[in-house]
């Protein structure tokens, strides 16, 4: 098991090209099931999901190929429609291949998925929209087993505005005949690069990026060479170190409109924000002022995978902050390590109530989930002496190396295996 050693205060300072957007990366690389022909993704993050959902794709029966920063996929020779246990445990993407699979060979059976344990994230919204779409569906021996021979186009409304499920009847539809719309869609912009290279590769989808999605199916879908958007939620994890350690960093190919609620609730704090282009720049002064709510919302509201970082930037702000988290029940697991730190935080049910503190101080802590992870990292850079964040195969999932993205930035931070490091690290 791998660990990173966080000795706290350091100001931020720098310039750092932000990575391949992971929840976008994923959804993609299942659908290149569907494309008849090669599938390249340029500028590619190997993300430890990343290289799961290139496993899945293997043992389908995809040609595929990882070099530094692009990954190729031949599903020609594809031939089977089975994604095991092994796979879904350790990635919730894994019900992504649920359409591309119903596309492809019109039937596909997919374990039941696993992924981070910060609530109840139930799949009946996808079940119920491919259902809508004709898919006959079993649940037993904890699988999902579809038969899609009678799939048709339709009309599917979804009951609450699920990224997942949006993606997963967008890909189940791209060979129908007909016009399939999807009402009450998500926004998130992940979706929105979906339809880019879905249409790259000659499908006909629209409407991405607003609640009403319309998908006209199409023969074929042809090779395609294609750049993902970067990822939000590592340019807003970013930003908020800056804010809670201080200093100023210049953040180069981000999308600066899809942080546009994270830019917002730090220039209430106290931070200054500029942005032109690809660029965002942050600076901070450190200990500012505590933002007195924060709510999670679907895009383009406040992003539940920033709930964590911003809730460790009010452990050390000055006031008192009330964060509810709107999306995932369980995802303030983080409190009880922040609280060895020094933090005060109460919880009650969804909601936690965050009193600033002077300071946090360096623990032994443990992630439980990726955010929560990417968390402690940045309440590690802050803390008064050394501390150690545990089991960073969490983190790995959604940041490459974190510590050497934020070693550009100027902070102390390495990665040990856990068996080598001494007390003179705590």
């Amino acid at each position: 098991m791998e660990s990173l050693i966080v000795k706290g205060g350091r100001t931020l300072f720098g310039e750092l090209d932000v990575a391949a957007s992971k929840n976008a990366l994923l959804p993609i690389l299942a659908c290149s099931v569907v494309v008849d022909g090669e599938v390249t993704l340029k500028h590619c993050t190997m993300y430890s999901d990343v290289m799961c959902m290139v496993e899945i794709l293997g043992d389908l029966g995809c040609k595929t190929i990882c070099t530094d920063d692009e990954i190729y996929i031949d599903a020609s020779c594809a031939d089977e429609f089975l994604v095991p246990e092994e796979y879904t445990k350790r990635i919730r993407s894994s019900i992504f291949m649920l359409g591309p699979l119903l596309s492809r060979f019109k039937k596909a059976t997919v374990a039941y998925p696993g992924g981070c344990n910060i609530g109840n994230r139930p799949i009946d919204l996808h079940l119920k929209g491919l259902r809508t779409l004709n898919v006959k569906i079993e649940e037993k021996h904890g699988y999902i087993i579809c038969d899609g021979k009678n799939m048709k186009a339709g009309e599917v409304h979804l009951d609450f505005a699920s990224v997942g499920a949006t993606e997963n009847i967008m890909m189940a539809s791209l060979l129908l005949k007909g016009i399939t719309t999807i009402y009450n869609a998500a926004r998130e912009p992940e979706i929105e690069d979906l339809q880019n290279f879905i249409n790259a590769a000659g499908g006909k989808v629209s409407g991405a990026g607003t609640s009403t999605i319309i998908i006209e199916g199409v023969k074929c879908l042809h090779s395609v060479t294609y750049e993902a958007i970067r990822d939000r939620i590592i340019a807003g994890t970013y930003m908020l170190a800056c804010a809670i350690a201080g200093g100023e960093i210049t953040l180069d190919k981000s999308i600066p409109e899809h942080n546009f609620a994270l830019i917002s609730k730090l220039k209430q704090a106290g931070c200054k924000i500029s942005t032109k282009g690809r660029l965002i720049k942050i600076s901070s002064k450190g200990k500012l002022k505590c933002l007195p709510r924060i709510e999670t919302q679907p895009f383009p509201g406040f992003p539940t995978d920033l709930q964590n970082q911003i809730l460790v930037l009010q452990t050390v702000s000055k006031g008192t902050s009330v964060i509810n988290e709107t999306l995932f029940e369980t995802r303030f697991k983080i409190c009880t390590e922040l609280t060895k730190m020094g933090a005060d935080i109460s919880i009650n049910n969804q909601t936690a109530v965050v009193k600033g503190v002077n300071k946090l101080y360096g623990a032994n802590v443990i992630t439980t989930d990726l955010r929560g992870g990417a968390g402690l990292v940045l309440a590690g850079l802050v803390a008064e002496g050394h501390t150690t964040v545990e089991d960073v195969y969490h983190i790995d999932r959604g940041y490459n190396h974190i510590e050497n993205d934020l070693r550009i930035l100027n902070a102390d931070i390495e990665r040990v295996i856990q068996e080598d490091y001494s007390t003179e690290h705590i």
